[in-house]
C-alpha cells in the first residue's frame, strides 16, 4: 500500500510518514523545491520518496488514478481546494482511503449521519464510498501563524468503488435548499408526479428535509426516477 501526500510544505509530516511507508508527495509550490530536495536528498536518492510539482488536481483531469496501485491520501489540506480533492480521491479507484484535516465544519459535513443538522450532499456521497471517521480537532494554537478556524482530522475508509451516475445531481437538487421540503427542491429537475409516486414506493414522507432521508434512500430514489427518464437538472459543484 503506497502514501500518497498532497501538499507537503516544509515536509514535517512527510518526514513522520516517511519513518513507517514510501511517500509519492505533490506539491503546486515550486520555491519549496530546493528545501524538500535538501531535506529528503536521502530518500529521494533511495527511491523511498518522489516529488512531483504541479497541481494534483490537473494529474487526475489526466488519468483516472494518481498511481497504478493501491494508496492512503494523507494531507493536511488548503480549506479552498479541499473539497474537491477529497471528492476526487473518492472517486480515484486506486485510493483505499483517506486521512486528511480541513476546516472543523467541513469536516463536520463529510462525517455527518443521516437526521444530524450537517448532514449534506457531501455526507452522502462519502458514505456511498465507504466509511467515515471524526478522529480529532486541531485549535488554531497549533499552527503558526494561527488561523481564525478550527481544524479536525477525519478519516474516509472506502468499501465501494463506483456509485451510480447522476447521483451528484440528485444531491445537488435535494440540498439545495435545505430548510424546504426535498420533494419540492427535487421538482426543479423531476417532474412532481413522478416524485411523488417514487416517495409513496420507498415509503418517505412529503414533508421530508433532505438530511432526514438516509443514503440509501438517495440510491434507491435515483434508481425510481432514472426509469422515468424526465430528469431537466444541470450539473454543478457539490457543495
Amino acid at each position: 500500500m503506497g502514501v500518497v501526500e498532497v501538499g507537503p510544505g516544509l515536509g514535517d509530516l512527510t518526514n513522520k510518514l516517511l519513518g513507517f511507508w514510501d511517500v509519492l508527495a505533490f506539491e503546486v509550490d515550486t520555491d519549496l523545491r530546493p528545501h524538500l530536495e535538501k531535506r529528503f536528498q536521502k530518500e529521494l536518492s533511495i527511491g523511498r520518496f518522489e516529488i512531483r510539482f504541479g497541481d494534483v488536481m490537473e494529474e487526475w483531469r489526466e488519468k483516472r488514478s494518481l498511481i497504478p496501485r493501491p494508496y492512503v491520501l494523507v494531507s493536511n489540506l488548503p480549506y479552498y481546494v479541499a473539497t474537491a480533492i477529497i471528492l476526487k480521491a473518492l472517486k480515484d479507484p486506486m485510493c483505499h482511503s483517506l486521512v486528511v484535516m480541513v476546516q472543523k465544519e467541513v469536516a463536520e459535513k463529510f462525517c455527518a449521519r443521516s437526521g444530524e443538522s450537517d448532514f449534506s450532499a457531501l455526507s452522502v456521497i462519502t458514505e456511498s464510498y465507504g466509511e467515515s471517521e471524526l478522529l480529532f480537532e486541531v485549535p488554531p494554537q497549533a499552527f503558526e501563524p494561527a488561523p481564525k478556524v478550527t481544524s479536525a482530522v477525519f478519516r474516509v475508509v472506502k468499501h465501494h468503488g463506483e456509485v451510480a451516475e447522476g447521483l451528484e445531481e440528485l444531491l445537488r437538487l435535494a440540498f439545495s435548499a435545505p430548510r424546504k421540503k426535498v420533494l419540492k427542491n427535487l421538482a426543479s429537475g423531476y417532474e412532481t408526479s413522478r416524485l411523488k409516486e417514487a416517495f409513496g414506493a420507498l415509503n418517505l414522507k412529503e414533508e421530508a428535509r433532505a438530511h432526514e432521508l438516509e443514503t440509501s434512500h438517495y440510491h434507491r430514489l435515483l434508481k425510481i426516477l432514472n426509469k422515468g427518464g424526465n430528469h431537466n437538472g444541470r450539473e454543478e459543484q457539490i457543495k
